[in-house]
């Protein structure tokens, strides 16, 4: 049950009633839209809300379901009734393309009957013979015209009369050249129609010259109309074939619509069937519109709502900024909430929220809540809201209020929502307020569930002091004195109404005496509140900010974790290519030594080719001499606490923080490490690579260079022009950045690529040699390049 009768009206459900209306596609949709009520029966709303879940989804995955010749014939099934009866050729054609659309719609649903099972129990009883749309399309066109080939007798007329009016066709032109010869008929003119004749104008004074009968004439008398004698039988001829052709079109039509009189009850289960279609089609539209979803239905009261929107202020607003959502939990502990707070700060849209997405979802209609909401079934919904002065009822706005009061009182249950809006206002605050606490007490013993919005404090302090029943805020921002339109549960909220009226521009003075009438008490208990807000208000800032350097510290913990590991990775490759190339040395070393020893004993040692061995070996030690261009480190014995200190071969500095033995504890930033003493190098002692000295006073981030640097360049499906550019940066990077090897991936395909780029590595000065990597690793798909 609902309370008042015009309760849609008030909650402005008319104007989704409206929307519903223009998104049905014909009469049989908007009838059903007629039927659309509130109810409480929980497997009649889940089935409803599953049902438009599932066309929602359908018209989202634009799957190829019917949306044409949605048709209403049910002014016709009164004449497909009656025997003897028929329905005109063009109707017959609508008949047909719907019925193809019911029978496509049916097709679809029981194919995916286990994707779409709600929708799939509409189309379960529908059933008619797939040879009655044939037998219809088989007698009428696509123009709603009855075929020639409908039957034998009708074939035969539509012929002869073509023969007919052809003859007739060349007997008025040969009339009408003569005439236009002669000179009797006016300049311009030709044949034409009157009275279903076709006619000659003739000049008025040649009429007698033509033999004929005059059919009409023109407004001045000076042109008639002749139909000629010669052409006379021939049309007459014509109208009588015309009439026998529509008398056998009438029996053919009436054969049709006795057929359809023989399924008449299936084919009003199958447009009963395309009416719920079109209405439930209309329903996931407006779902659409509101970004609305399928919520958990609890067969019990129940209201645990997270963003809720209200959805003529969503639509309203959509395109032109966002509407702040509201999050509502209304518990069987504490079935109330009373809202309170500034005017214009959002307490109606609040009430008006709750109303309006409760009634929709109890009426079948998806809501714009997040999914993990959950709403409950109430039996009744009561409302009393806005101003219902009565005239003709000789009723106050007050008394209007009082008497919704009683009747709440008379017929709420456990079962009931009710809505109260600016409870207690329009009499003496001081008796409007014990009034209002006292309504709330006894709706409170009934077990009811509700929302109430008011300014008075009794209320308030009557909430704190009671269970069953929690304080809520619209929250405002008291120092720009705007409204947020978020809602607070837990506190009650502050009118502001000295702060507004000072921003109004009210006289200090004036608002001083406003102060001294109202009390310290009351002005003291605001002060309090709106101190609270704002206390509120800067908790959560700090805490979004907390929130917000915790993801931040997480995002640069995985960042090191992952650079770490990189580098441990890169240390192994170093370490085992720095094997390889020793073993390959040592290997060379002997293979270079044993020669010598040959070469000597076989030449006996002569002076000319003992200085060419040397010469040879001389060369074999540069090969192996250690890189002296490295950073030289410096002793660590200076290093003690408070130092500046790197580690060496890095650039990073940090402090020590203490040492013990032959470890040392080092803060770099936010990480602190512990690290060997033969690790760590004074910052003021480091030799520091000019080349990175040089990028810093440039102003590049070098370790944020290193820490997203890959050495690995994939250009594979680039063109020319676009590869060079990234292998430009790629090598002024690597080089930067010290990288001793890089792979530079441009696959196979017909080479071009692969010439291009190496003729381009052979020009680059930092590179020393570049080849093919190991066929099991990519071959001649990647060049390896080997920097200086």
């Amino acid at each position: 049950m609902i309370y008042p009768v015009d309760l849609e009206q008030k909650l402005g459900f008319t104007q989704l009633r409206e929307k519903l209306q223009h998104y049905c596609l014909c009469q049989l949709g908007i009838d059903q839209l007629g039927q659309l009520s509130f109810s409480h029966d929980v497997s009649v709303v889940k089935c409803q809300l599953n049902q438009t879940f599932e066309f929602k989804s359908i018209i989202e995955k634009a799957e190829p379901f019917p949306s044409a010749n949605y048709f209403d014939p049910t002014a016709l099934f009164s004449i497909i009734a009656i025997d003897g009866s028929f329905v005109e050729s063009e109707d017959f054609l609508a008949i047909g393309l719907s019925l193809q659309t019911i029978k496509s719609a049916h097709d679809f649903l029981s194919k995916n009957s286990e994707i779409y099972p709600y929708l799939f129990q509409l189309a379960d009883p529908v059933a008619f013979p797939a040879s009655l749309i044939n037998s219809i399309h088989g007698k009428i066109d696509e123009t709603g015209k009855v075929k020639d080939n409908a039957s034998v007798e009708l074939s035969r007329l539509r012929r002869k009369i073509r023969e007919e009016e052809g003859r007739v066709r060349r007997m008025m032109d040969q009339v009408f050249r003569q005439a236009a010869a002669n000179g009797w008929v006016p300049e311009g003119v030709s044949p034409t129609i009157r009275e279903g004749r076709v006619v000659i104008p003739i000049l008025a004074e040649h009429k007698r010259k033509l033999r004929g009968f005059i059919m009409d004439e023109s407004s001045t008398g000076q042109t008639i109309y002749l139909e000629p004698a010669e052409v006379l039988e021939a049309n007459n001829e014509i109208r009588d074939l015309l009439h026998a052709e529509r008398r056998e079109v009438i029996k053919i039509l009436r054969d049709l619509t006795s057929l359809l009189r023989t399924y008449l009850d299936a084919l009003k289960l199958a447009y009963q069937f395309l009416g719920q279609l079109d209405f439930i089609r209309a329903k996931a539209k407006l779902a659409i519109d509101l970004d609305a979803l399928l919520p958990t239905i609890s067969a019990e009261p129940d209201l645990n709502w997270l963003y809720a929107r209200h959805p003529l202020l969503f639509l309203s607003l959509k395109g032109k900024r966002n509407l702040v959502p509201l999050t509502i939990n209304i518990t069987s502990q504490n079935r109330w909430l009373l809202v309170s707070g500034p005017n214009a700060g959002g307490k109606s849209v609040c009430l008006k929220t709750v109303g309006l997405i409760q009634y929709m979802a109890q009426c079948g209609l998806l809501v714009p809540l997040h999914e993990k909401s959950t709403v409950g079934i109430f039996k009744n919904i009561f409302l009393d809201i806005g101003d219902q002065q009565s005239i003709e009822n000789d009723l106050s706005t007050y008394s209007s209020h009082l008497k919704n009061m009683a009747y709440f009182i008379q017929h709420a249950t456990p079962q009931t929502l009710i809505l109260l809006d600016e409870l207690g206002a329009g009499t003496d605050p001081n008796f409007g307020g014990g009034i209002a606490q006292a309504v709330i007490e006894t709706l409170l013993k009934k077990s009811t569930w509700g929302v109430a919005t008011t300014h008075y404090y009794n209320l308030k302090l009557f909430v704190e002091n009671n269970p069953g029943i929690k304080n809520a805020a619209m929250v405002f921002d008291s120092k720009k004195l705007e409204p947020l339109f978020e809602l607070e549960i837990g506190k009650p909220g502050s009118s502001f109404a000295l702060e507004i009226a000072r921003k109004t521009g009210l006289p200090q003075h004036t608002l001083a005496s406003a102060e001294d009438i109202i009390g310290k008490d009351i002005t003291g208990l605001e002060t309090l509140m709106k101190s609270v807000a704002e206390d509120k208000q800067q908790v959560a800032k700090k805490q979004l900010e907390l929130r917000q350097k915790e993801v931040m510290l997480s995002q640069l913990q995985a960042k090191y974790e992952k650079l770490s590991s990189e580098l441990e990775l890169k240390k192994k490759e170093i370490i085992n290519k720095a094997r390889e190339e020793a073993s390959y040395l040592l290997k060379e070393t002997n293979r270079e030594i044993e020669k010598t020893i040959r070469h000597i004993q076989e030449n006996k040692a002569e002076q000319k080719e003992t200085r060419k061995v040397r010469k040879g070996l001389q060369t074999l030690t540069q090969r192996v001499q250690p890189n002296q261009d490295l950073p030289k480190v410096v002793s660590n014995e200076l290093i003690k606490e408070g130092d500046k200190v790197r580690i060496i071969g890095q650039e990073v500095t940090g402090d020590v923080l203490s040492i013990k033995d032959k470890t040392a504890v080092v803060q770099f930033g936010g990480l602190r490490s512990t690290l060997k003493l033969t690790q760590l190098v004074r910052s003021d002692l480091a030799v520091t690579n000019p080349t990175i000295t040089k990028a810093r006073s440039m102003g590049i981030d070098i370790h944020r260079k290193q820490s997203q640097f890959v050495s690995s360049l994939d250009i594979r499906g680039k063109r020319v022009e676009e590869a060079i550019p990234m292998l430009d940066q790629f090598l002024d990077d690597a080089i930067l950045l010290g990288q001793a090897e890089l792979n530079i991936l441009h696959g196979k395909g017909e080479g071009i690529l692969r010439q291009v780029i190496r003729e381009k590595l052979k020009s680059t000065k930092a590179v020393a040699s570049f080849a093919d990597a190991h066929a099991d690793r990519g071959g001649a798909g990647i060049t390896v390049v080997v920097l200086k």
